[in-house]
Protein backbone atom coordinates (compact mmCIF):
# COMPACT_ATOMS: atom_id res chain seq x y z
CA UNK A 1 0.00 0.00 0.00
CA UNK A 2 1.55 2.97 -1.23
CA UNK A 3 0.03 6.80 0.11
CA UNK A 4 1.38 9.75 -2.06
CA UNK A 5 -0.54 12.46 0.34
CA UNK A 6 -1.36 16.02 -0.07
CA UNK A 7 1.75 17.86 -2.46
CA UNK A 8 4.19 14.72 -2.16
CA UNK A 9 6.56 13.52 -5.14
CA UNK A 10 7.97 10.54 -4.94
CA UNK A 11 9.53 7.61 -7.47
CA UNK A 12 9.24 4.25 -6.61
CA UNK A 13 10.72 0.97 -8.47
CA UNK A 14 8.94 -2.16 -8.04
CA UNK A 15 11.52 -4.77 -9.54
CA UNK A 16 11.16 -8.87 -9.86
CA UNK A 17 13.88 -10.96 -11.07
CA UNK A 18 14.31 -14.64 -10.78
CA UNK A 19 16.82 -17.55 -11.77
CA UNK A 20 14.95 -20.78 -11.29
CA UNK A 21 10.89 -21.78 -11.95
CA UNK A 22 8.71 -19.81 -9.28
CA UNK A 23 5.11 -18.53 -8.97
CA UNK A 24 5.26 -14.59 -8.34
CA UNK A 25 1.83 -13.43 -7.51
CA UNK A 26 2.09 -9.58 -6.20
CA UNK A 27 -0.44 -6.66 -5.47
CA UNK A 28 -0.06 -3.12 -4.97
CA UNK A 29 -2.65 -0.42 -4.27
CA UNK A 30 -1.59 3.16 -4.78
CA UNK A 31 -3.40 6.61 -3.39
CA UNK A 32 -2.45 9.67 -5.09
CA UNK A 33 -3.91 12.33 -3.21
CA UNK A 34 -4.76 15.92 -4.27
CA UNK A 35 -1.90 17.97 -6.03
CA UNK A 36 1.09 15.00 -5.27
CA UNK A 37 2.79 13.39 -8.05
CA UNK A 38 3.86 9.91 -8.05
CA UNK A 39 6.48 8.50 -10.79
CA UNK A 40 5.75 4.13 -10.59
CA UNK A 41 8.69 1.83 -12.53
CA UNK A 42 7.70 -2.17 -12.30
CA UNK A 43 9.92 -4.27 -13.52
CA UNK A 44 9.73 -8.35 -14.44
CA UNK A 45 12.43 -9.83 -15.34
CA UNK A 46 11.64 -13.33 -13.53
CA UNK A 47 13.23 -16.65 -15.03
CA UNK A 48 11.33 -18.17 -18.77
CA UNK A 49 10.44 -21.09 -16.36
CA UNK A 50 8.83 -18.78 -14.13
CA UNK A 51 4.93 -17.72 -13.65
CA UNK A 52 4.12 -14.49 -12.41
CA UNK A 53 0.80 -12.67 -12.04
CA UNK A 54 0.45 -8.82 -10.76
CA UNK A 55 -2.21 -6.64 -9.79
CA UNK A 56 -1.13 -2.71 -10.00
CA UNK A 57 -4.79 -0.44 -8.70
CA UNK A 58 -4.45 3.15 -8.26
CA UNK A 59 -6.50 6.46 -7.34
CA UNK A 60 -6.05 9.79 -8.59
CA UNK A 61 -6.86 12.64 -6.36
CA UNK A 62 -7.64 16.81 -7.35
CA UNK A 63 -4.78 17.78 -9.77
CA UNK A 64 -2.36 14.91 -9.24
CA UNK A 65 -0.21 12.71 -11.38
CA UNK A 66 0.86 9.37 -11.80
CA UNK A 67 3.28 7.99 -13.97
CA UNK A 68 3.95 4.76 -14.96
CA UNK A 69 6.10 2.25 -16.60
CA UNK A 70 6.05 -1.39 -16.59
CA UNK A 71 8.38 -3.22 -18.40
CA UNK A 72 7.83 -7.10 -18.82
CA UNK A 73 10.79 -9.16 -20.16
CA UNK A 74 10.51 -12.61 -18.31
CA UNK A 75 8.36 -15.05 -17.61
CA UNK A 76 6.78 -18.48 -19.00
CA UNK A 77 3.51 -17.13 -18.30
CA UNK A 78 3.00 -13.62 -17.30
CA UNK A 79 0.32 -11.12 -16.86
CA UNK A 80 0.10 -7.96 -15.04
CA UNK A 81 -3.79 -5.75 -14.42
CA UNK A 82 -3.60 -2.54 -13.80
CA UNK A 83 -6.53 -0.49 -13.13
CA UNK A 84 -6.44 3.41 -12.21
CA UNK A 85 -9.15 6.05 -11.42
CA UNK A 86 -9.54 9.60 -11.42
CA UNK A 87 -11.96 10.69 -8.52
CA UNK A 88 -11.29 14.52 -8.67
CA UNK A 89 -10.74 16.81 -10.71
CA UNK A 90 -7.76 18.14 -12.69
CA UNK A 91 -5.11 14.33 -12.57
CA UNK A 92 -3.29 13.31 -15.11
CA UNK A 93 -1.74 9.73 -16.00
CA UNK A 94 0.68 8.03 -18.05
CA UNK A 95 0.37 4.62 -18.15
CA UNK A 96 3.01 3.25 -20.65
CA UNK A 97 4.60 -0.47 -20.84
CA UNK A 98 7.09 -2.76 -23.15
CA UNK A 99 6.80 -6.11 -23.44
CA UNK A 100 9.19 -8.28 -25.24
CA UNK A 101 8.72 -11.96 -25.44
CA UNK A 102 10.75 -14.70 -27.40
CA UNK A 103 10.59 -18.92 -27.29
CA UNK A 104 7.72 -19.94 -25.34
CA UNK A 105 7.04 -16.78 -23.63
CA UNK A 106 3.14 -15.33 -23.03
CA UNK A 107 2.43 -11.94 -21.99
CA UNK A 108 -0.89 -10.88 -20.72
CA UNK A 109 -1.64 -6.62 -19.84
CA UNK A 110 -4.88 -5.99 -18.78
CA UNK A 111 -5.66 -2.29 -18.14
CA UNK A 112 -8.60 -0.39 -17.40
CA UNK A 113 -8.91 3.75 -16.80
CA UNK A 114 -11.75 4.96 -15.53
CA UNK A 115 -12.87 8.74 -16.29
CA UNK A 116 -15.34 9.01 -13.52
CA UNK A 117 -14.91 13.22 -12.99
CA UNK A 118 -14.76 16.12 -15.16
CA UNK A 119 -11.05 17.38 -16.84
CA UNK A 120 -8.90 14.76 -16.66
CA UNK A 121 -6.04 13.65 -18.74
CA UNK A 122 -4.60 9.94 -19.76
CA UNK A 123 -2.07 8.88 -21.72
CA UNK A 124 -1.36 4.61 -22.45
CA UNK A 125 1.57 3.67 -24.78
CA UNK A 126 2.33 0.09 -24.62
CA UNK A 127 4.69 -1.53 -26.82
CA UNK A 128 5.40 -5.61 -28.20
CA UNK A 129 8.54 -7.07 -29.32
CA UNK A 130 7.92 -11.19 -30.14
CA UNK A 131 9.96 -13.37 -31.72
CA UNK A 132 9.90 -17.28 -31.93
CA UNK A 133 6.79 -19.37 -30.76
CA UNK A 134 6.02 -16.09 -28.55
CA UNK A 135 2.59 -15.02 -27.43
CA UNK A 136 1.53 -11.14 -26.16
CA UNK A 137 -2.40 -9.72 -25.01
CA UNK A 138 -3.23 -6.17 -24.79
CA UNK A 139 -6.35 -5.49 -23.51
CA UNK A 140 -7.02 -2.21 -22.49
CA UNK A 141 -10.38 -0.22 -22.18
CA UNK A 142 -10.81 3.41 -21.09
CA UNK A 143 -14.18 4.22 -19.34
CA UNK A 144 -15.49 8.13 -19.84
CA UNK A 145 -18.72 8.64 -17.45
CA UNK A 146 -21.65 10.56 -17.70
CA UNK A 147 -20.06 13.01 -16.00
CA UNK A 148 -16.75 13.47 -17.04
CA UNK A 149 -16.96 16.74 -19.44
CA UNK A 150 -13.25 17.71 -20.72
CA UNK A 151 -11.70 14.52 -20.80
CA UNK A 152 -8.55 14.06 -22.75
CA UNK A 153 -7.37 10.12 -23.13
CA UNK A 154 -5.61 8.84 -25.46
CA UNK A 155 -4.36 4.97 -25.75
CA UNK A 156 -1.85 2.98 -28.14
CA UNK A 157 -0.48 -0.34 -28.79
CA UNK A 158 1.97 -1.30 -31.52
CA UNK A 159 3.80 -4.38 -31.92
CA UNK A 160 6.52 -5.59 -34.19
CA UNK A 161 6.50 -9.29 -34.88
CA UNK A 162 10.01 -10.58 -35.91
CA UNK A 163 8.72 -14.19 -36.83
CA UNK A 164 6.28 -15.52 -38.48
CA UNK A 165 4.91 -17.82 -35.64
CA UNK A 166 4.64 -15.05 -33.06
CA UNK A 167 1.15 -13.73 -32.27
CA UNK A 168 -0.24 -11.06 -30.48
CA UNK A 169 -4.23 -10.23 -29.56
CA UNK A 170 -4.96 -6.81 -29.10
CA UNK A 171 -7.95 -5.13 -28.06
CA UNK A 172 -7.57 -1.26 -26.82
CA UNK A 173 -11.13 -0.18 -26.37
CA UNK A 174 -13.00 2.94 -25.67
CA UNK A 175 -16.30 3.43 -23.71
CA UNK A 176 -17.29 7.33 -23.86
CA UNK A 177 -20.78 8.41 -22.59
CA UNK A 178 -20.09 12.31 -22.64
CA UNK A 179 -20.24 14.35 -26.09
CA UNK A 180 -17.34 17.03 -24.63
CA UNK A 181 -13.99 14.77 -24.60
CA UNK A 182 -10.86 14.55 -27.00
CA UNK A 183 -10.21 10.52 -27.47
CA UNK A 184 -8.49 8.23 -29.19
CA UNK A 185 -6.73 4.85 -29.41
CA UNK A 186 -5.46 2.22 -31.95
CA UNK A 187 -2.85 -0.57 -32.34
CA UNK A 188 -1.08 -1.81 -34.99
CA UNK A 189 0.88 -5.09 -35.80
CA UNK A 190 3.76 -5.35 -38.46
CA UNK A 191 6.92 -6.63 -39.19
CA UNK A 192 10.00 -4.16 -39.55
CA UNK A 193 9.51 -1.44 -42.20
CA UNK A 194 11.28 -3.10 -45.43
CA UNK A 195 12.01 0.65 -46.62
CA UNK A 196 14.24 1.32 -43.14
CA UNK A 197 16.11 -1.74 -42.99
CA UNK A 198 16.87 -0.98 -47.37
CA UNK A 199 18.06 2.24 -45.99
CA UNK A 200 20.55 0.87 -43.72
CA UNK A 201 21.76 -1.98 -45.49
CA UNK A 202 22.62 0.74 -48.44
CA UNK A 203 24.51 2.39 -45.88
CA UNK A 204 27.20 -0.56 -45.45
CA UNK A 205 25.85 -2.08 -42.35
CA UNK A 206 25.49 -5.84 -42.19
CA UNK A 207 21.34 -6.80 -42.09
CA UNK A 208 21.42 -8.51 -39.11
CA UNK A 209 23.05 -5.33 -36.95
CA UNK A 210 20.48 -3.38 -39.07
CA UNK A 211 17.64 -5.25 -38.16
CA UNK A 212 18.82 -5.23 -34.52
CA UNK A 213 18.93 -1.31 -34.65
CA UNK A 214 15.62 -1.04 -35.85
CA UNK A 215 13.90 -3.32 -33.39
CA UNK A 216 16.14 -1.57 -30.27
CA UNK A 217 14.78 1.83 -31.66
CA UNK A 218 11.12 0.92 -31.88
CA UNK A 219 11.20 -0.62 -28.06
CA UNK A 220 13.74 2.35 -26.87
CA UNK A 221 10.84 4.53 -26.96
CA UNK A 222 9.53 3.00 -23.66
CA UNK A 223 12.66 3.04 -22.07
CA UNK A 224 13.96 6.05 -22.34
CA UNK A 225 11.13 7.36 -19.89
CA UNK A 226 13.06 5.84 -16.91
CA UNK A 227 14.77 8.35 -15.79
CA UNK A 228 16.89 6.26 -12.99
CA UNK A 229 20.08 6.21 -15.00
CA UNK A 230 21.45 2.71 -13.63
CA UNK A 231 17.67 0.93 -14.55
CA UNK A 232 17.96 2.15 -17.52
CA UNK A 233 21.19 1.06 -18.50
CA UNK A 234 20.56 -2.47 -17.19
CA UNK A 235 17.94 -2.92 -19.54
CA UNK A 236 19.80 -1.09 -22.59
CA UNK A 237 21.93 -4.65 -21.75
CA UNK A 238 18.70 -6.87 -20.97
CA UNK A 239 17.14 -5.83 -24.28
CA UNK A 240 20.59 -6.15 -26.30
CA UNK A 241 21.13 -9.37 -25.08
CA UNK A 242 17.48 -10.27 -26.03
CA UNK A 243 18.33 -9.33 -29.13
CA UNK A 244 21.42 -10.90 -29.35
CA UNK A 245 23.20 -8.06 -30.19
CA UNK A 246 25.75 -4.96 -29.48
CA UNK A 247 25.48 -1.55 -30.49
Amino acid sequence: LVIAETGSKATIVESYDSTAKSFTNTAIQIIVEDNASLTHYRVQRDSPEAFHYGVTEVSLGSGSSYDSTNINLGGRLSRHDIDVKFTAEGGEAWVDGLYMLNGEQHSDTHSIIDHTVPNCNSHQNYKGVLNDNSRGVFNGKVFVRENAHGTDAQQSNKNLLLSNDARVDTKPQLEIFNDDVKCAHGATVGQLEEEELFYLLTRGLPEVLAKNLLTYGFAEEIINKIKIESIKKDLDVAVLNRLGAEI
